[in-house]
């Protein structure tokens, strides 16, 4: 996690960025985009870079289009890293932004869409977001759910895994290199009780499904195609 690759190609943070609007869900500030009347949601948990990244938005506003109410939670507390703080380098840093916190007030949110009248919800985790994400899948708190070339999660992590899973992994990755995300497939093939789907995409690196230059057409053909995945995943498994 606290490799280079962790935190290459910061996005430009936009607080008004997306389709959608910021609103208060289980004591977080959240970007919220789709109908409210869903009863299906998806929790997009973003990398440290946090819920202002627009290609998250932009990502958040396209599960909303497939029918989802779609919640990206700031657990970060306004508080992303800053590559540009030398005095606070990731390590420092993810000593106040512990997953563990996360998940606790991940817990927070499902209760409280679940109190909007929404009677399934997906999560998927960015990097970071992945571990909050795994964690929660775990504990069955979730429908299903996808890990997006994940950091700190681990084969144990994956052993414990309760619900259909897809992990999306990228071939240049120090984080989740491809042989890990391969013991990961051994792993789920082996729980017959769980779906599971890994892939690894040829030619990206650790973060290119959110940290992508939309100029860049190379970049975002691959992001796009994560993005169908991420999407597919969701309207087989929370329903």
């Amino acid at each position: 996690m606290s490799g280079p690759q962790c935190c290459s190609n910061p996005p430009t943070l936009n607080p008004s960025a997306g389709a959608g609007h910021v609103e208060q869900l289980g004591g977080l500030s959240s970007y919220v985009s789709g109908s409210p009347d869903s009863k299906l949601a998806i929790l997009l948990i973003s990398d440290v870079f946090g819920y202002e990244s627009p290609n998250l938005r932009k990502l958040a506003d396209k599960v909303a289009a497939a029918g989802f109410y779609v919640v990206v939670p700031d657990f970060l507390h306004g508080d992303p890293y800053s590559p540009e703080n030398a005095d606070r380098p990731i390590t420092v840093w993810l000593k106040d932004h512990g997953p563990d916190k996360a998940v606790e007030e991940a817990k927070s949110v499902i209760e409280a869409v679940k109190n909007k009248g929404v009677s399934a919800v997906g999560a998927a985790g960015f990097c970071w977001g992945a571990k909050v994400v795994v964690e929660l899948a775990k504990a069955e708190l979730i429908q299903a759910a996808v890990l997006l070339h994940p950091s700190l999660v681990t084969l144990d992590d994956i052993k414990g895994v309760k619900v259909h899973i897809a992990v999306l992994g990228a071939e240049i990755d120090k984080l989740s290199p491809p042989e890990l995300l391969k013991q990961f497939e051994e792993v789920l093939i082996a729980k017959s009780e769980v779906d599971s789907y890994v892939k690894i995409f040829p030619k990206v690196a650790h973060g290119w499904t959110v940290r992508y230059s939309v100029e860049d057409e190379a970049a975002v053909k691959p992001a796009e195609e994560a993005h169908q995945n991420l999407i597919e995943w969701f309207a087989k498994y929370v329903k």
